[in-house]
């Protein structure tokens, strides 16, 4: 019988701000603002950051996981590129997480901004492919949860 070697899941993430749209989807592109939300908590410590928030443009997340975290001390590299801006809208990105040089998740993140008069429904989704030795779905629900909870404090209160 077949195993698969490649876990496939998705996952959605939602938050609602009392803000509109282009207040969210400033914290969202403006790259000063996404490295402030990506690099909140302890868990982990963002040492390398690049950001060209263009159609086809590269954003470069690097950390160093925390001692409280499943793999202390460990070097996380993900690189994504922006595959399609939709101002105020939605912003769709593809990226590999990768441990020193291994390869050992695929995403496509789809971030969608809904007006609800005067107020923004974010809908963050998830869709991965996790190799071996991954983190897995759940580890990364949890982070995406931490990190929307981040982009809140930037935000301003959901």
């Amino acid at each position: 019988m077949f195993e698969p070697k490649v876990i496939h899941a998705t996952c959605v993430v939602e938050r609602t701000f009392a803000k509109p749209p282009n207040v969210v989807y400033a914290a969202l592109s403006d790259p000063l603002k996404v490295r402030q939300w990506m690099s909140g908590g302890s868990s982990s410590d963002l040492f390398d950051f690049q950001c060209d928030f263009v159609e086809g443009g590269k954003q470069l997340v690097k950390y160093r996981m925390g001692p409280e975290t499943p793999i202390p001390g460990a070097v996380i590299t993900n690189e994504g590129h922006f595959q399609q801006i939709v101002t105020c809208e939605r912003i769709v990105t593809v990226s590999t997480m990768k441990m020193d040089e291994r390869i050992f998740s695929a995403s496509q993140v789809t971030f969608e901004l809904v007006n609800a008069v005067g107020r923004t429904r974010l809908v963050i989704t998830h869709q991965g492919a996790f190799f071996e030795g991954s983190d897995g779905p759940e580890r990364r629900e949890h982070g995406w949860n931490l990190l929307a909870d981040n982009l809140v404090s930037v935000v301003g209160e959901a």
